[in-house]
């Protein structure tokens, strides 16, 4: 066998393992969200208990992800990355065996800290094993399969609830797991970073500052906003995250460094990101209830009449692609948010107790068409606007403030809900979804106006090859 053939199938088989262990953490950033209801019957608790069974997976996910990147440059990444399908294969058997609510969460923890080791180091290991002229066709499979996850969390979650048990959105990842550990011993190669300290110290003040604040928006509606734990919570988290910043500006190796945020684009990708989760996932986490609970559908017929939300992206992503490379990313980003929200805008308007759904689909479509033009132009305006050598940051921190979003949105738009309604009837479940909409749809407006601060794509002054030698710097222009 020829060396180029062999580096073809050792391609090949890194291309499918990282592909499938992305979508296995992906998957389950959504999947719980159609069989809430069934959870909330079998298990008990009130709506902060599921919020946390959402919430506990996004929450570690984003605090360790850096941190997680971080583990397999300096032990060996295709060592950490077995070990984090490991820590989630083992955790998601121990979701689907939870004997209690509590017992849930705590699975769901474990699990997003495995996601969060096993993620970053996917993307590494494929670049690692691919050659350049390849990578490109190599990176849109991997990011195909990531947003069928996506679109198909929902669906997934709906059906394996309704025909099997909810137990079996957790059971799936088993068996994949088993099969992806010896898969990537024997078919992906050891590699390792810069060897550079881990940022322990920053890590534990951005872990600790997340939860106190997403632990105090959470207790809020049930201990009342003024309470001592809730009050704790919000003043101490805030505290840890200032202290975090202060931290990272003058650390020699901080896990987040604080001064890629001296780059306009930079700055306002990454608010327009984790202003865009945060409508999104707080959004999606209601109307998949509000489907079920108050509209009478089965979980396969919510997660179905999600599609055109949650699905569109696989349609509409080629175009924004091309839309991007022909008049850049910003327009394109801003266009998705502005058209996000106002198909949240829309939903909230026409949410009640006996809508129809002909009268929800022009919302999804438009919110789904919003999420496509978003996500496929987001990326390539993270990369660009920094320099080559701190491009593996660059998306560790972006990816990490995206789940950031989702966990605060669930928490807020939750604690809104809860604050102006709740599960006593359908129309009381829609007098607290529709503020809450309203707070999503105006984020992700927010969003949209972050993104109209990143500076316009300049031409280069000559043409570029790939083969003609290193990357250039970023076109786009940073904050003095």
């Amino acid at each position: 066998m020829s060396q180029q053939t062999a580096r073809g199938g050792s391609a090949a088989w890194a291309l499918v393992i990282t592909s499938v262990a992305g979508f296995m953490a992906a998957l389950d950033n959504l999947v719980v969200t159609t069989a809430l209801p069934s959870i909330r019957k079998d298990l008990g608790g009130a709506l902060p208990d599921l919020e946390w069974t959402v919430s506990a997976y996004t929450l570690t996910f984003a605090v360790l992800l850096m941190f997680g990147a971080a583990l397999g440059d300096r032990f060996g990444r295709r060592r950490l990355f077995i070990v984090g399908i490991t820590v989630f294969t083992a955790s998601s058997a121990a979701a689907a065996m939870a004997p209690g609510i509590d017992s849930l969460i705590a699975a769901r923890a474990v699990q997003g800290a495995g996601a969060a080791v096993m993620m970053p180091l996917t993307l590494t290991l494929l670049t690692a094993a691919v050659p350049e002229a390849r990578r490109g066709m190599a990176y849109g499979i991997w990011g195909a399969v990531n947003g069928l996850a996506v679109a198909s969390g929902p669906l997934v979650g709906g059906s394996l609830t309704e025909h099997i048990s909810w137990q079996w959105i957790f059971w799936l990842n088993v068996p994949l797991g088993l099969i992806l550990v010896p898969l990537a011993r024997l078919r992906l190669a050891e590699s390792h970073g810069t060897g550079a300290p881990l940022d322990l110290p920053g890590t534990l003040l951005a872990s600790g500052g997340l939860f106190g604040i997403v632990y105090g928006l959470v207790r809020g509606p049930v201990d009342g906003w003024t309470g001592a734990v809730v009050l704790t919570g919000l003043f101490a988290g805030t505290a840890l995250l200032v202290g975090f910043v202060l931290y990272s500006v003058r650390a020699k190796n901080p896990m987040l460094p604080m001064r890629l945020f001296r780059s306009r684009a930079f700055s306002g990708i990454n608010a327009a990101s984790l202003l865009m989760f945060l409508g999104m996932f707080g959004s999606i986490f209601l109307l998949s209830q509000y489907m079920q609970g108050v509209l009478g559908y089965s979980p396969t017929e919510a997660g179905l009449r999600m599609l055109p939300w949650t699905g569109m992206p696989m349609l509409v992503a080629p175009i924004a692609g091309i839309l991007s490379d022909r008049i850049g990313g910003r327009p394109v980003v801003a266009t998705g948010l502005f058209l996000q929200a106002l198909g949240l805008g829309h939903l909230a308007v026409v949410a009640t107790a006996d809508a129809s759904y002909a009268a929800q689909l022009p919302a999804l479509i438009i919110s789904g068409i919003g999420m496509a033009l978003y996500f496929a132009p987001a990326s390539n305006l993270v990369m660009s606007s920094v320099r080559p050598k701190e491009q593996g940051i660059a998306s560790g921190a972006n990816n990490a403030l995206r789940e950031v979003g989702g966990a605060l949105g669930i928490a807020i738009m939750a604690s809104i809900f809860a604050s102006r309604g709740g599960y006593e009837s359908g129309q009381a479940f829609v007098d607290g979804m529709r503020p809450a909409l309203v707070t999503g749809a105006a984020a992700v407006a927010l969003a949209g106006v972050a993104t109209l601060f990143i500076p316009a794509r300049r031409r280069p002054t000559a043409p570029t090859s790939p083969l003609a030698g290193p990357t250039p710097e970023p076109v786009l222009e940073t904050a003095s």
